[in-house]
């Protein structure tokens, strides 16, 4: 029982499961989640050990920011990013904001310390969790206003085709869900990407 409370108190295996099934099979770049922090060392450790078990599959867990009872952490993949990043309207987007264009991990590096260094949240973020651009740069432009639709994030450009990947989200979700619940086995649950 007490194993039971500490990991509700941390990152688990269901938490990641739960706000992260797209990206665990291949159809999303990246997932952010907030986890309720109790020790931010047990953390860490914890994000250690799932990065040992889940880097050589293609995925990878950071931290974006640390406060003092949760923390903002990262599923992606990498090699989905570095393509997502160099995109023509991604590339101006971040050019525009001064990250190290071409250099993936180094964006990367640029949103967190953006993240924990910055008051204005960096609405830039959705191209590191797959947004397509035109929508990320019709939200950073526009806000929640003009809007034709919202569902994972808010679309200014094709509401087919989010619609659709919307509808893929949550059926994977559910699915993997439903799997983890059925068989506690987080590293059935992750495809590998290569």
């Amino acid at each position: 029982m007490h194993r039971a409370y500490k990991e509700k108190k941390n990152i688990s295996e269901e938490l990641i499961v739960d706000h992260c099934a797209p990206t665990m099979a291949g159809l999303k770049t990246g997932s952010l989640f907030n986890c309720p922090l109790e020790d931010s060392a047990e953390l860490m450790e914890k994000i250690i050990e799932l990065n040992r078990r889940i880097v050589p599959r293609g995925l990878r867990l950071v931290p974006l920011k640390i406060k003092e009872r949760s923390a903002l952490v990262y599923m992606y993949r990498p090699q989905m990013l570095e393509e997502d990043l160099k995109h023509v309207m991604a590339e101006e987007i971040l050019t525009e904001r001064d990250y190290p264009v071409g250099q993936a991990e180094r964006c990367l590096a640029c949103l967190v310390r953006r993240l924990r260094h910055e008051e204005e949240f960096p609405h830039e973020i959705g191209l590191f969790l797959g947004y397509p651009p035109e929508d990320v740069e019709g939200f950073i432009k526009n806000g929640a206003a003009g809007a034709k639709c919202v569902g994972t994030w808010k679309v200014y450009g094709d509401v087919e085709t989010a619609q659709r990947r919307f509808a893929q989200y949550k059926k994977c979700t559910r699915l993997y869900r439903a799997a983890f619940k059925k068989n506690q086995s987080f590293d059935r649950l992750i495809v590998s990407y290569s």
